[in-house]
């Protein structure tokens, strides 16, 4: 069974139950576009008890607000492994919402009260864009229902609010993201009345939480338009709000042989428009922060434009924007993690055999190698380190790029060495030493612990 089934099957059996029951909003839309929707919700005159009695395995996370979920298992299907981007996973229920319209939003975000209605078109009237509005009868051919206009606004490419505009961004900030992600995904323009009510209203996205804001700039940079996402956001005044740290980057010149494309925004967005659809979100991240160090280190010297320490400037920096907008320690980990190393591979070639190893077993070393690509090709082109580092790393079997330990720590002990923090020191040189070909067997990394290390370090 399908997504698309399951769906089917509850408005199915809302039906027999006496109830309307349709399809709606983002899986209509991309439905008619002719998409494969990621997730199906449906819209019913059924109260959330109601809803509950009909499907007795349900999750009522946001009965209040008339909202249940059926989940995928109790209609016999089991959620769907999709590829890593901003998504993770396929939905594991369907979002079964009760036909309601909404008081007033004084947090910009729920409403502060709801009152369920019986009739559809209410519900669609609370909706934030009108291609976002429409229903589909699945058992009545496809039949479209469409109250807003969003029919015609997908004709013409356009994102409409679904009533004043000023009133929508009033009840959820959010939705000014979301009116940007929309127009970059579709390749859409923002109706005028839209479009001014954003860039009037845009300082007022600093009310949105951090968590909801990281999530929607997660979904420009993986649906595979961010370069356009992030020209519209800073157009718009949002990003201003969102991401100051990346609207210093206009302006920062760079030296021109290294850098024939302009300055560091420019850069930037051009490695932006290199992320294509369902890109892992933290290499994404790592694309848009990479040099985001380089405002703060700008400096004319006599030969040249330099940034001295922009990467540990912009490592502090990313992992810094990366708890603000809450980040797992996971993403924030590697986000930092591909800003501090993303200069590293000009130096790959004069790298020992050690350290070259150490370098591309960091965790998710494919994330730092596409980073330097794109960053490679949105600046001089040049790919020779690109292709160095893959020659060298396919010649490597992994058995010599991951040995296993010649030594422990058991072992200094057992050959007469006083535990201590110089453990580590000896250890790391043996495995340098292995690392480098010069170690093969735990008899010679003895050996030559005891040749490097003076009698002091022994108990004996």
């Amino acid at each position: 069974m399908s997504t698309r089934q399951a769906a089917v099957q509850i408005i199915r059996t809302l039906r027999e139950g006496g109830h309307q029951a349709y399809l709606v909003g983002g899986c209509v839309r991309d439905l008619l576009l002719g998409r494969q929707p990621t997730d199906y919700d449906v819209s019913t005159d059924a109260t959330p008890p109601e809803v509950m009695r009909i499907f007795p395995e349900t999750f009522a996370v946001g009965a209040q607000f008339g909202v249940v979920l059926v989940p995928l298992k109790s209609l016999g299907m089991e959620p769907i492994a999709e590829p890593e981007g901003y998504g993770g996973v396929h939905p594991t229920a369907i979002e079964v919402a009760t036909f309601r319209s909404d008081g007033a939003y004084t947090d910009g975000r729920h409403p502060d009260s709801v009152r369920f209605s019986r009739d559809a078109e209410h519900d669609v009237q609370r909706r934030d864009f009108t291609i976002n509005g429409l229903m589909m009868d699945p058992l009545d051919g496809d039949r479209v229902i469409d109250h807003v206009g969003g029919r015609a606004d997908l004709e013409a490419g356009v994102i409409r609010t679904i009533g004043e505009p000023a009133r929508r961004f009033t009840e959820d900030k959010l939705r000014m993201l979301r009116a940007v992600r929309f127009a970059a995904r579709f390749g859409y323009r923002i109706e005028a009345g839209t479009e001014a009510a954003i860039e009037r209203m845009a300082h007022g996205v600093g009310q949105v939480s951090n968590e909801r804001v990281r999530d929607e700039l997660t979904k420009m940079l993986t649906e595979g338009h961010a370069r356009e996402a992030f020209l519209r956001l800073d157009a718009s005044g949002l990003l201003r709000e969102v991401l100051p740290e990346v609207v210093k980057l206009k302006g920062v010149a760079q030296p021109p042989q290294y850098h024939p494309e302009g300055d560091v925004w420019v850069h930037t967005l051009l490695l932006l428009s290199m992320l294509g659809s369902g890109a892992r979100r933290t290499l994404a991240w790592g694309a848009l922060l990479h040099d985001v160090g380089k405002p703060a280190t700008y400096r004319v010297a006599p030969d040249r434009i330099r940034f001295d320490g922009h990467v540990e400037v912009g490592t502090r920096m990313s992992e810094a924007v990366c708890r603000r907008l809450r980040f797992s320690n996971d993403d924030t980990e590697q986000i930092s993690a591909l800003v501090a190393n993303h200069l590293r591979f000009a130096d790959v070639r004069k790298m020992k055999q050690s350290t070259f190893k150490r370098f591309v077993r960091m965790p998710r070393f494919e994330e730092h190698l596409e980073l330097h690509r794109i960053d490679c090709l949105g600046s001089h082109g040049h790919l020779d380190l690109y292709e160095f580092t893959r020659e060298k790393m396919a010649a490597m079997p992994e058995e010599e790029v991951r040995p296993r330990p010649l030594l422990t720590g058991d072992d200094l002990i057992a050959a007469g060495y006083r535990p201590g923090p110089h453990f580590t020191q000896i250890l790391l040189e043996v495995e340098d030493a292995q690392l480098e070909g010069q170690l093969r067997d735990r008899a010679a990394a003895l050996e030559f612990v005891r040749r490097k290390h003076s009698p002091e370090d022994r108990s004996d």
